[in-house]
């Protein structure tokens, strides 16, 4: 018994000691209630029409909500109902 406890001491501090890991975020994410794109995806596509269609997947329209304006920040937006007095369902970007 004394040697499970001094075992798991052992492995506790040895988790304490290792340095934080900063997770990798892929460039776009999503799902049905909004999500983020990277801010250096700005200037090579249009991310207007990339989160316009991922909400229309979901029946929604977007919502552009924030912009972290640095490199490494984010632009959020959200997947919202369409409006009830719309009737010709969610808007699809077309070219």
């Amino acid at each position: 018994m004394r040697m499970i406890g001094a075992a798991s001491l052992v492995a506790m501090g040895m988790l304490a000691s290792a340095p934080a890991q900063a997770q990798w975020v892929p460039p776009f994410k999503g799902n049905d209630t909004g999500g983020i794109i990277a801010y250096g995806l700005a200037s090579q596509t249009d991310i207007r029409a990339m989160a316009i269609d991922h909400c229309a997947g979901y029946g929604k329209v977007v919502k552009f909500l924030g912009v972290q304006a640095y490199e490494g920040g984010y632009i959020s937006f959200a997947c919202r109902w369409v409006p009830y007095y719309r009737t010709d369902g969610a808007v699809r970007a077309r070219y």
